[in-house]
C-alpha cells in the first residue's frame, strides 16, 4: 500500500466505523441527507423526483463528528451513467457485475461541492480530490470520515 493509501486508511479508520447509511447530498436543495450506503448514485433527492442525490464524503475533527456545525463536505461522488446500469443490474439480478474493478472505478466520478465539473475518480484531478482533505489542519489533526 503507498503512502497516500495508508494516509487515507488512518483517517478512514479513525472515524465512527462502518454505517448501514450514507451521506447524500441534494444538489438543487442543496443540503445533505441520510439513506442507504448500497444506493448506487445518482439517487432522488429530497425536494422531488430528480436524480440528483449524490454521495458525500462528510468530515469533521476526530471525534467531534456529532458536532453538525463542525462537519464538513470533504467531496461528493456518484457514478457515471453506464455504471449505475451496471451496478444496478447485477444487484436486481443478484450476480456479480459485469464491469472489471478497474474500469468501474473510472467511471465513479468525484468533485468538490460548488464545482460543476465532475472529474473520473482514476485522473490526477479526482485523485488529488479524494485525498486532498486528509491533511492535518491548523490544530495538527487530521479530519475524520462521519457516518451518519
Amino acid at each position: 500500500m503507498g503512502i497516500a493509501g495508508w494516509r487515507l486508511w488512518v483517517v478512514f479508520s479513525a472515524g465512527e466505523g462502518i454505517s448501514e447509511k450514507a451521506w447524500y447530498y441534494d444538489e438543487s436543495a442543496r443540503r445533505l441527507f441520510v439513506a442507504a450506503r448500497g444506493l448506487v448514485p445518482p439517487i432522488r433527492g429530497i425536494d422531488g423526483p430528480e436524480l440528483d442525490g449524490v454521495r458525500a464524503v462528510v468530515v469533521a475533527p476526530p471525534g467531534r463528528c456529532n458536532e453538525a456545525g463542525l462537519r464538513r463536505i470533504a467531496y461528493l461522488e456518484t457514478s457515471a451513467p453506464e455504471l449505475k446500469k451496471v451496478l444496478e443490474e447485477a444487484k436486481a439480478s443478484g450476480r456479480a457485475p459485469t464491469i472489471s474493478r478497474g474500469a468501474a472505478q473510472g467511471l465513479r466520478l468525484v468533485r468538490r461541492e460548488g464545482e460543476a465539473q465532475w472529474v473520473s475518480l482514476l485522473t490526477p484531478e479526482g485523485e488529488a480530490l479524494v485525498g486532498g482533505w486528509a491533511v492535518p489542519g491548523p490544530d495538527g489533526e487530521t479530519p475524520a470520515v462521519c457516518s451518519p
